[in-house]
């Protein structure tokens, strides 16, 4: 990978192509246009059979130039850097921070394809590209550009392996939090192809890493376990805490509270209810609420323990009274 900066001072990771694939690229551009060539010379040569011996040559020079200097000129400009060729091979022209090229760059690399792989059958171009760190040609180094890889193949996953079952759970006090990153891709890499390795050099590279990961933690692993054994066990221990705490706070975050409950107060015949509602009618001495119209004398038979009852036609009084400020007869 090579690292390019861009404008924003941003590093990116991009892998330059090589000159097999640069050249198989350009075998692939040089087939297309000498054949689109030929074909507009057999063209020409007829249509201009009546013409001089100088017309011929000048519309013969003019047809090289456009098509073999001028056609890939354009393509590169209008694709973005992207020929025929590179396209069929994954690869694309960028500048020096990693951006599109315009018609300068491209210009700038065609003329010197002239001189580079017309003129000298691409010896030029294949010296300098294997002498170049990120193989540029000479066109390259003038225009600012580089050719990069744009289809890279994606690295196979490698799942690790489970500890075995009399592991599970026995570096549950383990203390994790000294051991870097760094360390954990180590044993992470050496888990997922231990079994590519030779015995003895996994069993020595096993041992290493479990004596670092000790250091770190500062628990020797139990008497009798391997060190690969050892090894998986933490691995699996780590990935269990790190799918605890995942797991864990997004149940407590999405875990419905005591607020969101129906409250007591809207149950019926409590203090919110309907009774709270009558009561705020009329008081406890049998006496309507001030302002609700003129007074009315309590029941001398009335039980003092009884709850009082209203009727539905003072019902209809008070709420007459309490809209207009006038109370009917009874």
């Amino acid at each position: 990978m090579s690292d390019v900066v861009t404008g924003d001072a941003v590093v990116l990771g991009l892998q330059p192509a090589r000159l097999p694939s640069r050249a198989l690229a350009v075998l692939i551009d040089l087939v297309v246009v000498w054949a689109v060539y030929l074909l507009v010379t057999l063209g020409l040569a007829v249509a201009t059979a009546s013409l001089d011996e100088a017309a011929v040559t000048a519309v013969s020079i003019a047809s090289f130039l456009l098509i073999l200097v001028g056609a890939p000129i354009a393509v590169e400009t209008l694709s973005h850097g992207r020929s025929l060729g590179k396209l069929a091979c994954g690869l694309r022209v960028v500048r020096d921070d990693g951006g599109p090229i315009r018609f300068r760059h491209a210009l700038v690399r065609g003329a010197m394809g002239v001189v580079e792989i017309l003129m000298t059958f691409g010896v030029v171009a294949c010296v300098a590209s294997l002498v170049s760190e990120r193989g540029r040609r000479l066109g390259d180094v003038f225009a600012g550009t580089l050719v990069v890889r744009e289809r890279i193949p994606a690295a196979r996953a490698l799942a690790v392996p489970p500890p075995p079952p009399w592991l599970v759970g026995r570096f549950a006090g383990l203390d994790l939090s000294a051991v870097p990153e760094s360390l954990w891709l180590e044993i992470r890499q050496y888990l997922t192809r231990a079994r590519e390795l030779d015995p003895a050099v996994g069993r020595r590279l096993a041992e290493r890493l479990a004596d670092e990961l000790v250091a770190r933690t500062g628990t020797p692993p139990p008497p009798g376990v391997p060190a690969d054994a050892y090894l998986a066990g933490v691995v699996a221990e780590r990935q269990t805490r790190e799918a605890r705490r995942a797991f864990g706070s997004a149940g407590a975050a999405g875990a419905p509270g005591a607020a969101g409950m129906p409250g007591a107060a809207g149950a019926p015949g409590t203090a919110g209810g309907a009774g709270a509602a009558v009561s705020g009618a009329v008081g406890t001495s049998g006496m309507p609420a001030p302002g609700f119209g003129p007074p009315v004398a309590p029941s001398p038979v009335a039980a003092p323990a009884a709850a009082p009852v209203v009727s539905p036609v003072a019902d209809v009084q008070e709420t007459t009274a309490r809209a207009t400020g006038f109370a009917p007869p009874a």
